[in-house]
């Protein structure tokens, strides 16, 4: 496998789960890695124990569905590393409930984090990838986007079956030197069900997340994406618990 030295990343919602577990993977492999996040006192720890390993890493709390705030993150990256070589579009956010509940903050949210934040990340970057003629942008989606089960889900399922179109969209757009990865995850220990407010639900959900995968899983799908000839794109990874059913 190639050697990921050298690389410079970003990525987003690093503060904690699978965000965390690809910054930790990649600085340890010696890429220089920008952390993004909401809560910098996470960012913080994070930096500074990746650091006391030996690790290269610059952080900057980050809000990814602030259009200025991701630009602001793209700026600071350049400064401090003098490029950009990949962006991990990692943050985001899952509400469960029926459309019938009328949850409109909570879809409001996710299509800002889980969508509109990738879109800000894309516009940020890619003028710099374009001036480098070489890129890599590589966004999470989830494997609800691939027919699992969407009931309780709609507007999260949406949000990344959208990442997905887009990220397709982006590939062939890109051009020959600029490469786009989607890796669909399905269960992964995270905080993500922390935030279902239905009792009943989320433990139903923390439940089925007893067989999930480890954020480091993630980690090293990342990894192997970067990895790669740059001639070589690894257009989309799925991956699942081995006893997941759907």
């Amino acid at each position: 496998m190639a050697s990921t030295m050298d690389k410079v990343v970003i990525v987003t919602g690093a503060s904690a789960g699978i965000g965390a577990a690809v910054a930790e993977g990649l600085a340890r492999a010696g890429a220089r890695v920008m952390l993004a996040a909401r809560r910098e006192e996470r960012l913080s720890a994070l930096a500074e124990r990746l650091r006391a390993e030996g690790g290269v890493v610059d952080y900057l709390a980050t809000h990814v569905g602030d259009r200025g705030a991701m630009q602001r993150l793209a700026d600071a990256t350049v400064a401090a590393f003098g490029r950009i070589d990949v962006l991990v579009n990692n943050a985001g956010v899952m509400t469960l409930s029926t459309l019938a509940e009328g949850d409109v903050d909570a879809w409001a949210e996710m299509i800002d984090i889980n969508l509109k934040g990738v879109l800000y990340g894309i516009a940020a970057v890619l003028p710099v990838m374009r001036r480098q003629n070489s890129g890599h942008i590589i966004n999470l989606s989830s494997t609800m986007a691939h027919g699992g089960p969407s009931a309780g889900a709609a507007v999260y399922v949406a949000t990344k079956a959208a990442v997905s179109a887009i990220s397709e969209a982006f590939r062939q757009e890109a051009g020959p030197n600029i490469r786009s990865t989607i890796i669909s995850p399905g269960a992964v220990t995270s905080e993500l069900h922390d935030r279902i407010a239905d009792p009943e639900l989320r433990e139903t959900i923390k439940d089925f997340y007893k067989i999930a995968a480890p954020p480091s899983a993630i980690a090293d799908a990342v990894l192997y994406a970067i990895s790669q000839p740059a001639a070589v794109d690894i257009n989309e990874i799925i991956l699942r618990p081995t006893a997941q059913g759907m």
